[in-house]
């Protein structure tokens, strides 16, 4: 039992990708006060635990009964964070403007897309809790300590996402343009990797 908490653990915090997330989460929180950008996080934290538990209890049946392949999560959740990456690239994506219309639901949406998913709760996230919970091999019991596990695993993420106020002060706001922009591109690149990746899978590629 204890080899599986810790296996499942490693598993969970590698896959979540804490400093590509520290990357997406600067980026979007750039013209935010630490206050805000701690809300955002916390929001962006609890939102993606909701989502991945409903993975661990109903992804799999959830694939079974509409039939779709593991690797389409990877490549559709590829696509829509490369598209947001072009964008922040660009300059056409600020999320800090869409974040200081409170009433049209900017704060929330921030820590939702595309902090909570698919930054943190991404289709690898999302796969992995499925792999981690089959319910042909685990019970309930089981099942329900990878959760708590799961939920350790994003405290740790929390805190680590507070690690961006202090970035924030060293480089300040001429400094987040830029890491905006730059940002945007490696984004796009970590998108295109999972498009490839998932192509990779379904066609049997060597790797890149």
């Amino acid at each position: 039992m204890y080899s599986k908490i810790v296996s499942d653990f490693v598993t969970m915090f590698v896959v979540l990708d804490p400093v590509g997330t520290l990357v997406i989460f600067l980026a979007i929180s750039a013209k935010m006060e630490p206050s805000e950008r701690r809300i955002t996080a916390l929001l962006g934290v609890v939102y993606s635990f909701v989502a991945l538990l409903f993975f661990i209890a109903f992804g799999e049946l959830l694939l079974i009964e509409i039939g779709i392949p593991l690797r389409v999560f990877q490549i559709a959740g590829g696509i829509l964070l490369f598209l947001y990456g072009i964008e922040m690239a660009i300059g056409t994506a600020t999320p800090g403007d869409a974040f200081n219309d409170v009433t049209a639901g900017g704060f929330r949406s921030l820590a939702v897309y595309p902090l909570a998913i698919p930054a943190i709760a991404g289709p690898g996230a999302m796969l992995t809790v499925v792999l981690l919970t089959d319910n042909r091999a685990f019970g309930f019991w089981e099942q329900a300590l990878t959760a708590a596990v799961l939920a350790v695993a994003l405290a740790i993420f929390f805190v680590i996402l507070l690690a961006a106020n202090p970035i924030m002060r060293v480089i300040g706001t001429g400094g987040a343009n830029v890491l905006r922009r730059v940002m945007g591109i490696l984004l796009s690149s970590i998108a295109a990797n999972m498009v490839l990746g998932g192509f990779q899978s379904w066609l049997a590629l060597p790797p890149l």
